[in-house]
């Protein structure tokens, strides 16, 4: 494979050179310094095309240029128990969040809406609905929500989840197989950071992708023409990460974090599952979990690893 100095000593068009550049794993910044004077939206449209015109490859072990931007629409769901809907209402209305009690139902809705939730364990088993967030200014929002559930003395237990949709309109069939894949070899690294209530097998509402052959499976997906064919392989909601959202909100929903109120956790999950989405988007397949984060979160995920030992 040739390196950049032969890459940049070619008598090559810039797009040639810039999309040789992207084969090595080079950022579109550094394809923007090196190639077109600094035009990043140059060297974006350039990965556009090249991204849109090949499949998924396999990322070297030593190679993490990955920009990651934090834009993608997201929601949250959080499963608690105990807390009294006067102060939930109240601590809500401190937070200038608009905060709603309904019937249990799959809609989304311009507020934060609150349903009951017969699988939780405990009184007063309830499911908080984000609204639609969208960036760090949405993650300012939820920690609000966060703050006033911790105030109400909202409650979790095994029977607890939080899960995470992201939006992936801009999603193509060939990037929702990628994301499979990537779920599918990082799952194990995944369960390390998760209480085992939430590990492979270990809860029906969270199952893994259950296969003991990688190549197998990945065939299977790689048969599949059109999205609505993948999501037809998963009979069920009820996976870590679960696409058949997909056809009822335009999301990819994971499913797999334990039970928690606590802020720094779940925004710490959010960002994880974001960058996995960004990153699927690539047509890029993993070796390791490690690839995607960053230094904090990678960071992260080790203290919880080692915590859940």
């Amino acid at each position: 494979m040739m390196r950049q100095q032969e890459i940049l000593s070619k008598t090559w068009t810039k797009t040639k050179k810039a999309e040789a550049l992207y084969d090595l794993g080079y950022t579109r910044n550094q394809v923007a310094d090196l190639i077109c004077n600094g035009n990043k939206g140059f060297a974006y449209n350039i990965w556009k095309k090249w991204n849109e015109n090949r499949t998924s490859i396999i990322l070297p072990n030593n190679i993490i240029n990955f920009d990651f931007l934090f834009n993608r629409k997201f929601g949250v769901e959080i499963e608690f128990y105990g807390a009294d809907l006067n102060a939930l209402q109240s601590n809500f209305r401190n937070q200038s969040l608009d905060f709603q009690t309904e019937s249990y139902n799959h809609s989304t809705r311009p507020h934060w809406k609150l349903v009951t939730d017969s699988s939780i364990r405990g009184n007063n088993g309830r499911e908080l609905v984000s609204p639609v967030l969208q960036n760090k200014e949405g993650l300012i929002l939820f920690r609000k929500a966060c703050k006033a559930l911790r105030l109400s003395n909202a409650q979790v237990n095994g029977s607890c989840g939080v899960h995470v949709h992201l939006d992936v309109n801009d999603y193509n069939v060939e990037n929702f197989k990628t994301l499979v894949k990537n779920q599918f070899i990082i799952e194990n690294q995944i369960d390390k950071m998760m209480p085992k209530s939430r590990r492979k097998n270990e809860n029906y509402y969270c199952q893994g992708f259950v296969s003991n052959n990688q190549n197998i499976f990945f065939q299977k997906i790689d048969r599949c023409n059109t999205v609505r064919e993948l999501i037809s392989i998963f009979n069920s909601r009820y996976y870590k990460l679960n696409l058949q959202s997909f056809q009822r909100h335009g999301t990819v929903e994971f499913r797999q974090h334990g039970a928690s109120t606590n802020y720094i956790k779940i925004k710490n999950w959010i960002l994880i599952c974001a960058r996995l989405v960004e990153f699927s988007k690539l047509n890029i397949l993993l070796n390791d979990i490690n690839q995607i984060l960053d230094e904090n979160l990678q960071e992260y995920f080790e203290d919880r690893e080692l915590s859940l030992q």
